[in-house]
């Protein structure tokens, strides 16, 4: 019983901090470079969006529907954003894989409300459902919890 109360102390706190990431990219089967943005938009606005990276000091627009804001040259034919359920948006930029600065900020903006991840090149992962299910603070808590249940009850 006692180790039973410890046991769920410890997964008590241990799932306080875990939540998942808003911002995730990868890398598609084709070589699309996509940019998951998962923020909760704010309720009775108009949902706007911009998609950007930057490498060193410049930062550069790749999407957006903000009125008066325009996609860089290089962009504006290459990338695509669609909306995700239950909220948040996608954007997928062709073209660019090979490319890709070494070290990369990504950058979401959702009504207002900004995310961003750094990754080098070399840590992009594709977008595969295990992949980003790993990707997850959730997919190692599941496991743990089905174990320990199976253990101690």
């Amino acid at each position: 019983m006692l180790t039973s109360l410890f046991l769920c102390g410890a997964l008590g706190v241990l799932l306080v901090p875990v939540r998942s990431q808003l911002i995730s990219v990868c890398i598609e089967e084709d070589e699309d470079l996509r940019v998951d943005c998962r923020i909760k938009p704010n309720p009775n606005k108009i949902t706007s969006y911009e998609f950007s990276w930057s490498s060193g000091t410049k930062e550069s627009l790749i999407n957006t529907n903000v009125s008066g804001s325009a996609a860089e040259v290089q962009f504006r034919d290459k990338s695509e954003v669609v909306e995700l359920d239950p909220y948040g948006y996608r954007m997928t930029l062709k073209g660019f894989t090979n490319t890709l600065p070494h070290n990369t900020t990504y950058m979401c903006k959702i009504s207002g409300q900004v995310q961003n991840i750094n990754l080098e090149k070399e840590q992009l992962q594709p977008c595969s459902a295990v992949s980003q299910f790993l990707k997850t603070s959730w997919s190692w808590i599941v496991p743990l919890l089905i174990f320990l249940y199976h253990t101690h009850c």
